[in-house]
């Protein structure tokens, strides 16, 4: 019960936190449209887009931080934690200076890689600059994010971010209306996002005695964050070709002004997807700890009980899009960019796949079983990429959007369930009857009755849009409420049936942990 409790407290922090980033960036980004206009728009999408690709220098460490924090606090290895932290702060720091070089270089030669109108040269150069700085100075503070993830503490960070969220769609606000352009909305941007990490320091608890000394920075700690970072690197490389290459294709194949069309659609896609992502961040610290402790059944019991929450929460979110999503364009940014809607459906129908097994990316990732699905997903990105390149030319935004979506498919439906089946020795047929049976049923009427507003009683307001959204959620949350209070779904003789492994495996895999941390020793 006491996890259960602790994973309610933290889903429902990061949902807070997340739909109120999201509602500021829902709300802003009109705004910011229409203000920039459409090349601006671009550029300002390709920009950050560009330097999202800094990501790539973090090697995997935020997420080795995650995952070694949580076991040397199960552990109770405080030295190690120390060792492991100071180590990885000093990387961070190298980084941060090569991120800076790059960036400077990147300001230089930008104009001379993309279709950039004349007009916004001098601007691109100072927004790759802000934004590249910005990114640089993130590497050191992520540390304290993944500490926090580690100790499972999601509540006090994220009430931070809620404060820091709201701060910066007011200044985005007043910065636009004084005519600050994309230099202010860059300093603003950045700015807020550095503030927002730097207090999570007072975020750390008192109890965690973290000390920050040059000697505890160690080779053996290096060792260990490469040995989990190197393979965590690869998943970052696929995610960085898999979803942000896009733009970056087209900006040097079509115009900035293409992005945006893209962007509409794309954005809708991760605004809707972002709230799934964030819950399942609870699942990497989660598995640590029950691999730390050998505590198998649980972690077989978050791997079905995690999808399915998964599912109940991505299915109705992508039904909204799919039956609404027209209307839903219209409404955010007006009927001028409606056409967008077909690079929504075929962005979405995948990533919904994807995101109801979210949680089995985080527990391959918290368990260190990651190597397999590094090597598939870098494969999904570079033919991402490949495609994307090869159908930009006859097909536009659309190519480019089928070049993410058809890799993402058969990743989603042909190796992810079946991949930790097999890790888990899971029965499949269990799996996807107590993960998706129960989702699929409540989204029925849900999507019904959506349909029903859609040919009968069509929205052509934003008011009359939130309240038929809100009158089909009501139905949902009735359904969802019910389920849960007839009967205890974690008692299901399903769920019993994946709990419940043959003797020898059980014997088999402890046996086989025991060497592991054996040999770590």
């Amino acid at each position: 019960m006491t996890l259960q409790i602790t994973a309610a407290k933290n889903v429902m922090a990061t949902w807070a936190s997340l739909i109120t980033h999201l509602a500021v960036g829902f709300f802003l980004s009109p705004y910011i449209l229409h203000r920039l206009g459409n090349e601006a728009f671009g550029l300002w999408i390709l920009i950050f887009s560009l330097t999202g690709y800094y990501g790539l220098l973090d090697i995997g460490i935020r997420q080795s931080v995650v995952r070694y924090v949580a076991k040397f606090a199960a552990n109770g290895d405080n030295d190690q934690l120390n060792r492991f932290v100071n180590t990885c702060l000093f990387t961070y720091a190298v980084i941060a200076v090569f991120a800076l070089l790059a960036t400077a270089i990147c300001a230089w030669y930008l104009p001379a890689w993309f279709r950039i109108p004349y007009d916004l040269h001098r601007a691109a150069r100072i927004l790759v600059l802000i934004s590249g700085t910005g990114v640089a100075l993130t590497f050191p503070l992520s540390v304290l994010a993944g500490i926090l993830s580690g100790l499972q503490d999601f509540v006090r960070p994220h009430g931070a971010q809620i404060g820091v969220s709201l701060l910066r769609g007011l200044l985005v606000l007043m910065v636009l209306h004084m005519g600050g352009g994309l230099v202010g909305l860059a300093i603003v941007t950045v700015s807020m996002g550095l503030l927002g990490n730097a207090l999570l320091i007072f975020c750390l608890p008192p109890t965690l005695h973290l000390q920050l000394r040059w000697r505890f920075v160690d080779l053996q700690s290096w060792r260990a964050m490469i040995g989990y970072s190197s393979v965590a690197f690869l998943v970052i490389v696929a995610e960085k070709l898999r979803f942000h290459s896009d733009a970056v294709v087209i900006g040097a194949f079509l115009s900035t002004g293409a992005i945006t069309y893209f962007a509409i659609g794309s954005k809708l896609v991760e605004y809707s997807t972002a709230v799934v992502q964030g819950m399942s961040q609870i699942f990497i610290p989660m598995s640590s700890q029950f691999e730390a402790t050998g505590d198998l059944p649980r972690l077989r019991t978050v791997f079905v009980m995690g999808n399915r929450a998964c599912a109940f929460v991505i299915f109705p979110i992508s039904l909204i899009l799919v039956i609404l999503g027209k209307p839903i364009i219209t409404a955010w940014v007006g009927e001028k960019y409606v056409g967008s809607y077909s690079i929504l459906i075929v962005l979405l129908l995948p990533k919904t796949l994807y995101l109801a097994q979210a949680s089995s990316i985080k527990i391959l990732l918290g368990v260190g079983k990651h190597q397999r699905l590094a090597a598939v997903l870098l494969m999904e990105g570079a033919a991402n990429l490949l495609l994307s390149l090869i159908l930009v030319r006859p097909l536009g935004i659309m190519g480019v959007a089928l070049g993410t979506a058809l890799p993402l498919l058969c990743t989603s439906l042909i190796f992810l369930p079946r991949h930790l089946c097999h890790i888990l020795n899971v029965p499949l047929r269990a799996y996807m009857q107590e993960a998706y049976l129960a989702p699929l049923g409540l989204s029925a009427p849900f999507g019904a009755l959506l349909l029903a507003f859609r040919f009968f009683l069509l929205a052509h307001n934003r008011r009359t849009l939130c309240l038929q959204i809100a009158a089909a959620g009501l139905v949902y949350a009735t359904g969802l409420v019910w389920l849960f209070v007839s009967g205890d779904a974690t008692t299901s003789p399903w769920l019993a049936k994946v709990r419940g492994a043959p003797q020898e495996f059980w014997q088999r895999e402890g046996l086989r942990l025991s060497k592991e941390q054996s040999a770590s020793k």
